[in-house]
């Protein structure tokens, strides 16, 4: 398998050596499936490597350096428009990994920006960004009320001149969640790294990847969070890890990503039958990097609304969307 590959190439990278052309098409593609083929890149730098795939691999470093540049820069601008609100404005995810120089950014590539700010200056936040230049996406009446009753974000906004998205968190996990994390814990213990500018100390840069990942989604991408967490982790202290994730009611998550973590691009660990569900979910591509197991995948997207939602509401919520023509990728 393709995703298997990946993972080995990501541990150890001078296995590569050994691949024949049918092997580094599997690993591009991969790569490129998992949005990991810049961090693949950047493992792969010094690394003897066929010429025909050094191309690749150098415009993907290129690529990733660029949207590093211009994720930072959409960061300073979100910095200044909200500036006048003196409230600390929290980078999460791609961005902050590029920010604070971590492990966890190395050719990463980066897509929205993601910002965490305290849910009661939420409405000016937005007020603020949209008087510099950003707009509401969520054209759809249904799909706007459901960011703002029920979710941990409000409906992403895009500036009108640099075509960039931004996500404005108020907390980590929807409001309909099981679990409440301490979004004001979160940022009154998050780290500055410029004038405005903060990141989530390096317990809870965990706790929100574990979240994002296993208490929230359907592991779409989840090898590149994985890879996150497997980055994060040496960065943070173990007992304060712990208790940090106790705090926020997400100790089961964060374990199991530590196992997760360990077990696919560590040194191996003892996993659960959970856990090797997980796994094979990660870990379904062919060597065309297109997703397979159809089932399994089908049952985590449906488990990642279950998550969301009480049943009644995850009833409307699906018929709702359904008709409107949504269907699972």
């Amino acid at each position: 398998m393709s995703a298997a590959l990946l993972v080995r190439s990501l541990r150890e990278p001078a296995g590569v050596a050994g691949l024949d052309a049918t092997g580094w098409n599997a690993l591009i593609a991969a790569a490129k499936a998992e949005r990991l083929i810049g961090t693949l890149a950047c493992r792969l730098d010094g690394i003897a490597i066929p010429p025909a795939v050094r191309p690749i691999l150098d415009d993907a470093r290129r690529d990733s350096a660029r949207e590093a540049q211009q994720a930072l820069w959409e960061a300073d601008r979100a910095a200044l428009a909200l500036a006048p609100l003196g409230l600390r404005v929290v980078l999460l995810k791609g961005t902050a990994y590029a920010a604070a120089d971590l492990q966890a950014g190395q050719g990463r590539f980066i897509g929205d920006l993601d910002i965490l700010v305290p849910r009661e200056v939420v409405s000016a936040a937005e007020q603020a960004l949209i008087g510099a230049g950003w707009e509401w996406v969520k054209e759809d009446a249904y799909d706007d009320a459901y960011y703002r009753q029920w979710m941990h974000e409000l409906p992403p906004l895009i500036h009108i001149e640099r075509d960039r998205l931004i996500d404005v968190h108020h907390t980590v996990l929807p409001l309909t969640a099981r679990q409440t994390p301490d979004a004001a814990a979160m940022i009154a213990d998050a780290i500055a790294i410029t004038d405005g500018l903060y990141v989530l100390s390096a317990e809870d840069r965990v706790v929100h990847a574990a979240a994002h990942m296993l208490a929230d989604g359907d592991l779409q991408g989840g090898l590149r969070n994985l890879w996150d967490i497997y980055c994060l982790l040496p960065e943070t202290d173990r007992a304060a890890l712990k208790a940090r994730a106790a705090h926020h009611g997400l100790a089961r998550h964060v374990a199991q990503a530590r196992r997760l973590a360990d077990a696919i691009y560590g040194h191996g660990v003892r996993l659960t039958l959970w856990d090797r569900l997980i796994r094979a979910r990660l870990l379904a591509r062919d060597g065309w990097g297109r997703e397979t197991r159809k089932l399994l995948v089908f049952a985590f997207y449906v488990r990642s609304h279950w998550l969301r939602m009480p049943p009644l509401m995850l009833a409307r919520h699906l018929w709702i969307k359904w008709r409107k023509g949504h269907r699972p990728q």
